[in-house]
């Protein structure tokens, strides 16, 4: 008999990206859970309508709104997707095969690799072509390390094993609303970042700002044959160089300001919906903060 399988999709205002999320695993799983941040557009509504268990709950960083969902799972086994990312048919065998075999899966947790796509094009050079992250795991073994960005689930019994199927990832499609959702994200993950490196004692020094994004472009376009993959691989070498120049950047701007320190990685000074300029998006029935079962309506 197989395992029983719940998949756990984290959202915030993903109409754009949830269908063919939702399409991806359709068949899949006996649950599909949806944590919500509160969002403003229509996805609880989406999300509801393809019989999913909605639920709503405050947004600090992506690693703590995981941990939080993931003992709320119904199954014993979880598999994680993002609204961007889409199981492959190939994929979507895979999990059965392993959650059917006697005697259970072999292994407590699984890695599958995901195929990136940037800009219409997929990156297969820069680093990316090996992306490989934990997603199906037994729930009361997997959590995400305490961090505030880039986080993976790690299994506590140390027993992983690996998928061979891919999982697509459409980190930017190749349209104005894809590449400003994209810069929103990345708003969000450099001044999580930024709160990191505070909470960590980093300091800002002038050799920040140019050793580590020039390194970090260097690294990824020439010594890991970025540049092969065109345009999309220039956009993605330039940003990722990017990403480090802002969040230490942020950094200065924290400590120069005096801004204290976040206490712990799930306690960030600044919540993701503020950072994204939607700070009133959680406010139901006077309260701007905590959970709510939007599948009930309260």
């Amino acid at each position: 008999m197989a395992q029983r399988l719940s998949i756990l999709i984290p959202v915030f205002n993903e109409e754009a990206n949830l269908p063919a999320c939702l399409a991806s695993v359709k068949g899949l799983a006996d649950e599909i859970f949806v944590v919500d941040s509160f969002s403003t557009d229509r996805t609880v509504e989406i999300a509801k309508a393809a019989g999913a268990r909605v639920v709503q709950h405050e947004y600090v960083n992506s690693a703590a709104q995981k941990n939080w969902a993931i003992p709320q799972c119904a199954h014993e086994w979880v598999f994680i997707i993002d609204a961007d990312e889409r199981v492959t048919p190939e994929l979507a065998w895979e999990l059965k095969e392993v959650l059917s075999r006697p005697g259970g899966p072999e292994q407590d947790g699984y890695f599958v690799v995901r195929r990136n796509y940037f800009l219409g094009g997929e990156i297969k050079h820069g680093g990316w072509e090996t992306n490989d992250v934990q997603r199906l795991f037994k729930r009361d073994l997997g959590r995400y390390a305490e961090r505030e960005v880039h986080a993976d689930v790690a299994v506590s019994s140390g027993r992983s094993g690996r998928l061979a199927a891919k999982l697509d990832h459409i980190t930017c499609p190749c349209t104005l609303e894809g590449l400003n959702r994209y810069f929103q994200r990345f708003n969000r993950y450099t001044t999580q970042a930024a709160e990191r490196y505070h909470r960590e004692g980093r300091k800002p020094r002038l050799l920040s700002f140019f050793v580590h994004p020039g390194w970090e472009f260097f690294k990824m376009y020439v010594l890991k044959l970025g540049f092969l993959d065109g345009i999309p691989g220039l956009a993605v070498c330039s940003f990722c160089a990017f990403t480090r120049f802002v969040r230490y950047m942020k950094l200065f701007v924290r400590i120069k300001s005096g801004m204290p320190p976040p206490a712990a990685y799930d306690q960030g000074t600044t919540k993701a919906r503020e950072i994204d300029g939607v700070a009133d998006g959680a406010k139901k029935d006077g309260k701007s903060s905590g959970t709510v079962e939007a599948a009930a309506g309260v």
